[in-house]
């Protein structure tokens, strides 16, 4: 058994790693997850990411004492680059443990009961979020909600579920028929093991795959909250109020907004990367 394993686990990496740059995505990952982790310990100037002013150091540029320079109120901007890793991670971590969850729960149940009331109400609930754009559904419930870093998580999530809920249904669509879940019907099994034991095995490698490339987008999607301010509150640093920061000094002070703005897309790349990586192990086509 435990060579069968080693055995699929050799085979997967084979898989992943067909594509050279799934490897680079997993690599671009793990430094920033390492980086997110050890923050404060690797940031020069850790105390820069509270309430800070040193005026005698504002607006540097680059250089051998600070890497991406300072802002206008002294600050290291690397150090609070470091900083804001964390809670952007934390973001894509707790919106996608929530939002999967649900989203899987409800596709599923629609799916099982299609042609019925209940896939019905399920769905068109689904379909009323999917229709409106993300962005501007998730501007919307954060602008009601007190501004910080919580809110924009609920915001982000409530507008999230619902994608996983159209791809959960559309898999338990097909499977609804299928010879082993009306044999788990006959044999009097309960819905928690048809959906747990049956459709969730058949969903996984969709959901896992979908979860690594939406991962860059939540964090993408609150840093525009940031931005635009109705995400972390300054003097807390976050990856969107310091480019909102930095584009009021452009393009003199061009290392307040470019160095933010470059690790957005440094993350982004990176799980997308990945989950095409991770969507060559399943054969799964990423989206």
């Amino acid at each position: 058994m435990k060579a069968e394993r080693k055995e699929t686990w050799i085979q997967n990496w084979y898989k992943f790693a067909a594509g050279k740059v799934s490897v680079l995505g997993l690599a671009i990952v793990l430094l920033i997850v390492l980086l997110a982790i050890f923050a404060p310990v690797i940031a020069p100037y850790p105390e820069d990411a509270g309430p800070v002013v040193k005026f005698e150091e504002s607006s540097q540029p680059p250089s051998a004492q600070h890497l991406m320079g300072t802002d206008t109120m002294g600050r290291d901007v690397f150090s609070r680059l470091l900083i804001s890793l964390r809670s952007s991670l934390l973001m894509g971590v707790l919106v996608l443990a929530i939002a999967v969850p649900v989203g899987f729960v409800v596709g599923v149940l629609a799916g099982y009961f299609k042609d019925t009331w209940i896939e019905t109400i399920l769905m068109r609930i689904v379909d009323i979020f999917l229709s409106v754009p993300a962005l501007v559904l998730a501007l919307a419930i954060a602008a009601i909600l007190e501004p910080n870093l919580k809110n924009s998580m609920v915001a982000i999530t409530i507008m999230w579920w619902p994608w996983y809920a159209r791809l959960s249904f559309g898999v338990a669509s097909s499977l609804r028929t299928e010879n082993y879940i009306v044999y788990a019907e006959l044999t009097g099994a309960k819905l928690s093991h048809i959906v747990l034991k049956e459709f969730l095995p058949n969903t996984f490698d969709q959901i896992l795959t979908k979860m690594t490339l939406d991962m860059g987008y939540v964090i993408c999607m609150g840093a525009t909250l940031s931005f635009v301010g109705l995400g972390e509150q300054p003097p807390t640093p976050a990856l969107g109020n310091m480019i909102n920061d930095g584009v009021k000094f452009l393009p003199d002070m061009w290392w307040l907004a470019v160095f933010p703005a470059v690790a957005i897309i440094v993350i982004v790349l990176g799980f997308n990367l990945l989950g095409d990586g991770v969507g060559n192990i399943f054969n799964v086509e990423g989206k």
